[in-house]
């Protein structure tokens, strides 16, 4: 009998030592009181499991601090790569790490996740934190010497860059070999960035060689890479903040530019497919109409036939809508018992639409605003769409505002399902568009100063 609970007490407490915990401190805590764990994978996140956040008052010099903690449990059969525990539905509300048969603690402010974050367990996470700094360091070092240089010309700049460059190598060779064999060592050879040994002469050709060699040091076709967030952020970086010009016309060319240049380095199917979905995700966010058109005609409908989802395809363009480079959504109202379309009005060369609400307190202040300056701009027709719970406030509001061609919305359960409204996919009131002759969407400007803006310079 005693053998056999020695047997029992034996395969129980190898069964605990062979779970894995993951911990986190929130320094101050979270409003919210639960946190999800996933494993990423591609451009997916995968659900794990999820837990709730737990509070503890403890005294630090002498005064109370509220933290919030968290605490997962993984078997021993968990998967080894990049994980992400969300506190936040939206925003920089989450914190990724690496997992790789060890436990994993971490501290950080959930205001300043990335910032903030501090590994107090886990072998992996601490010597890639610690690679980071050490290598941000040196590289801010590279680059103040490189301005200094097209600055001034200075010897002891260009010197001074030669010296820092020579010591990042040093770095980065040192953490290469102290993570060889560990999750953490496919980030570090990928995380290494390129730097000319001769220092440039002008910021053209400065930016151009790092535009030119941003990939130079990854390997698309590594695993441990594409199950991470590590290819997607490399490559939203390149497209969207490298190759960046305010000039909105030639960022359309640059943007076309770098997502080919990225296209051309991808083999994988699967990290193809990622990309793609994800890149047009994000220009759809931006309203980026013209873009996600040529995602969709030059790469989505290239997919194979099982990789294509007509959902996320109808979604996507459901949303654009109302984009520069569209169609004006068409609608139709009653004005002097009269029919009235937007499609066939033709009192204008220009037409301003603007979706407001009478109880959206900066609707009431803007659109008296807009309507006198907009006396001033006789040759723009100005269309008014008032988004209401019924037509009462609104039928008032509107008797300041008889040159407008006044049209309303409403929904018997919530103003916003109105069917105009949903076509147009608003992110608040007031809204405005610019319409051409031809109803065609030319502007969204985002407030009335940038609606008198626009018609000021054009």
């Amino acid at each position: 009998m005693m053998k056999k609970l020695l047997a029992l007490l034996i395969f129980t407490t190898s069964i605990v030592s062979a779970q894995y915990t993951i911990k986190g401190t929130m320094t101050p805590p979270e409003k919210s009181d639960w946190v999800i764990l996933y494993k990423i994978e591609g451009a997916k996140q995968k659900y794990i499991k999820d837990t709730t956040i737990k509070h503890d008052t403890v005294i630090i010099g002498g005064e109370k601090q509220i933290l919030g903690k968290f605490s997962f449990e993984l078997p021993n059969t968990a998967e080894a790569g990049a994980y992400r525990a969300t506190y936040r539905n939206t925003g920089a509300g989450f914190v990724d790490f690496f997992f790789n048969k060890e436990n994993v603690e971490f501290v950080f402010n959930p205001k300043f996740p990335e910032q903030s974050l501090l590994f107090t367990s886990s072998r992996e996470n601490k010597l890639y934190s610690e690679y980071k700094q050490a290598y941000n360091k040196i590289q801010k070092k590279i680059d103040s010497a490189q301005a200094a240089y097209i600055e001034t010309e200075s010897r002891d700049a260009k010197k001074a860059y030669k010296n820092e460059v020579k010591e990042l190598e040093d770095v980065q060779d040192t953490y290469e070999t102290k993570s060889e064999g560990m999750l953490v060592n496919h980030f570090i050879k990928a995380s290494r960035r390129y730097n000319s040994y001769n220092i440039h002469d002008n910021i053209k050709d400065y930016l151009a060689a790092t535009s030119d060699n941003f990939f130079k040091y990854i390997d698309f076709k590594n695993e441990a890479l594409f199950n991470s967030s590590f290819l997607i952020d490399k490559i939203n970086d390149y497209v969207f903040y490298l190759n960046y010009t305010e000039d909105k016309e030639m960022q359309q060319k640059l943007m076309k530019k770098s997502i080919t240049d990225v296209m051309k380095k991808i083999s994988s199917d699967k990290l193809e497919k990622a990309v793609i979905y994800y890149l047009i995700s994000t220009l759809t966010d931006k309203r980026n109409g013209p873009a996600v058109d040529w995602m969709f005609s030059e790469y989505y409908d290239d997919l194979p036939s099982e990789d294509q989802d007509a959902d996320f395809k109808k979604e996507k363009l459901d949303i654009l809508l109302a984009t520069v480079g569209r169609i004006a959504p068409d609608f139709s109202w009653k004005e002097n018992d009269e029919d009235q379309k937007l499609s066939t009005l033709d009192d204008g060369n220009t037409y301003l639409l603007v979706f407001w609400s009478t109880g959206c307190p900066h609707c009431v202040k803007e659109i008296p605003e807009l309507y006198k300056y907009m006396k001033t701009h006789k040759e723009v027709s100005v269309v008014s769409f008032g988004i209401e719970n019924d037509e009462i406030e609104w039928t008032e509001f509107v008797k300041d505002l008889p040159e407008w061609h006044n049209a309303v919305g409403t929904h018997p359960e919530y103003k916003f399902d109105n069917e105009t409204v949903k076509k147009y996919n608003l992110l608040g009131t007031p809204s405005y568009f610019v319409l051409d002759r031809e109803k065609r969407i030319i502007a969204m400007p985002d407030h009335v100063q940038d609606v008198q803006k626009y018609f000021e310079n054009n």
